[in-house]
């Protein structure tokens, strides 16, 4: 049997719209479906009266989720499955097993001023596969896939995925680097250095670097090419995939530590996510310090 798409349930709408999106997946794939939930019950004693009422509840939101995967899909093969511990570490296991995890996006509470999100980035974050983040809108009516990139091999493995996914949809690619100009005091610093030409020309490079090959493996795939050059990348993500079917984004990029597993664009992009998207984990590259 193939390997399995997998499903974060919680009964959201998040997670439902999340469950709709790899069920049409699963169909086009002719891949399984898993639907997980996660009871966190580090913080229970055995003895705790309410242990079985919370494990029945966990399991009947799957029973509800796989008889709702059965009407949307009855040529998908749906299982349940339910696990003990955190979402974040729960899903992580499954990943090890699928080609894909699917989770809805997370919702916003307000908590001394600041955002604070649900479990998606920890998934995201801890997940041996890529991880697909699926708001409760979906991409209803919407085309076209976007990726960003900047160079590092992490975004030429989120090219390589977003051209497969844009060809077998017949969807147009649009390939985005962006970044934010130096400050104009650093120019002032640097006369006739033409610092900022410099960054452009290089980034250029960069740009047409990435979607090289891809005309003689995607002969009939569209691609653009998009050269954001005063944008926050994630802010250009965002704004440029609002009418994308999806948005592909490589877990860190050339910017990152070697010990953050998620970088400071793919994290800021899952803030506000636009459209599903999908944080790319192809295979493990090393990183000088």
């Amino acid at each position: 049997m193939s390997k399995p798409i997998v499903v974060g349930i919680n009964g959201s709408a998040g997670s439902e719209a999340a469950l709709t999106w790899a069920l049409e997946r699963a169909a086009r794939q002719k891949a399984p479906v898993v639907c997980v939930h996660a009871v966190d019950d580090r913080w229970m004693s055995p003895d705790f009266q309410y242990h079985e009422l919370i494990r029945e509840s966990g399991m009947e939101l799957l029973e509800k989720a796989k008889a709702n995967a059965k009407n949307q899909a009855p040529e998908v093969d749906v299982d349940v499955q339910l696990r003990h511990g955190s979402p974040g570490s729960a899903l992580r296991e499954a990943s090890k097993d699928a080609i894909l995890v699917v989770v809805g996006g997370h919702d916003k509470h307000w908590m001394d001023g600041g955002p604070m999100t649900d479990r998606a980035l920890q998934i995201v974050s801890a997940s041996d596969s890529p991880v697909a983040v699926v708001p409760a809108q979906g991409s209803a009516g919407k085309s076209g896939v976007v990726v960003g990139v900047d160079g590092s091999e992490e975004s030429l493995q989120a090219v390589a995925f977003a051209a497969a996914e844009a060809d077998r949809g017949g969807d147009e690619l649009t390939v985005v680097l962006a970044f934010r100009s130096p400050a104009r005091w650093v120019e002032r610093q640097l006369p006739e250095s033409g610092l900022a030409e410099t960054i452009v020309e290089e980034d250029r490079i960069v740009l047409a670097e990435s979607v090289a090959g891809l005309g003689d493996k995607y002969p009939d795939l569209v691609v653009h090419q998009r050269l954001e050059t005063d944008t926050e990348p994630a802010k250009a993500l965002v704004d440029i995939a609002r009418g994308a079917r999806l948005l592909v984004v490589g877990s860190r990029g050339r910017g990152g530590f070697s010990r953050l597993v998620l970088g400071s664009t793919a994290h800021a992009v899952l803030l506000n996510v636009p459209c599903p998207t999908v944080v790319t984990r192809v295979h493990k590259v090393k990183h000088g310090d």
